[in-house]
């Protein structure tokens, strides 16, 4: 067991006993525990397969490769609409995690079989997603903000991308596209701070 793992349970403001019980089916299941981005990690041979996390309203056991599992009980989700390869449970009690203990060790198994089979899922590559008509034009308008935009790393692309066509209406658009014409100018993703 890890220490920084034993001390966030510790310091964590809700889902303690319900973190420690995840933990607990997790350790059953023969994974080793690590600490990365400031969360309890299971790896199997060097590799991620789930993580624990408290939530606001609730806490969750996360597959870093659920998309590939068959959830025969439909008990998985995306984190987020946009969530390609992740897929979480989450519970807000030790009743539900007790119920499904047999249902979640057969995942966390299954997750190992797919990590141990080096599967990966097939993420959509950035010229998958459609360039948002306000974006080309901006495109035409300034002098080296298409290049500066293919020099962002592809997870940055993507987050402008899904930004911009979130928006329903062109005006909407087109304000985001111009609220970051600065920040892809200067290679900033959309959520980091910038160096200005």
């Amino acid at each position: 067991m890890h220490p920084e793992v034993d001390a966030y349970l510790n310091r964590v403001p809700k889902w303690q006993q319900e973190l420690r019980r995840l933990r607990k089916v997790i350790l059953g299941c023969g994974l080793t525990e690590e600490w990365k981005w400031k969360i309890p990690c299971y790896t199997v041979d060097g590799k991620n397969v789930v993580g624990i996390n408290g939530l606001k309203e609730s806490c969750a056991l996360a597959f870093f490769k659920g998309a590939l599992l068959k959830d025969p009980q439909k008990l998985l989700a995306k984190p987020g609409e946009n969530s390609q390869a992740g897929r979480w449970i989450k519970f807000t009690n030790v009743r539900g995690i007790a119920r499904l203990e047999p249902a979640l060790k057969a995942y966390i198994h299954e997750a190992v079989e797919v990590e141990k089979a080096g599967l990966k899922v097939r993420l959509k590559k950035i010229t998958d997603y459609e360039i948002p008509e306000e974006l080309q034009r901006k495109f035409a308008e300034i002098p080296g903000l298409k290049a500066a935009f293919r020099s962002l790393t592809p997870g940055r692309q993507r987050a402008y991308l899904l930004y911009f066509s979130a928006a329903k209406r062109s005006m909407t658009r087109e304000a985001r596209v111009e609220k970051s014409l600065r920040r892809i100018l200067d290679g900033v993703g959309l959520n980091e701070m910038s160096g200005r």
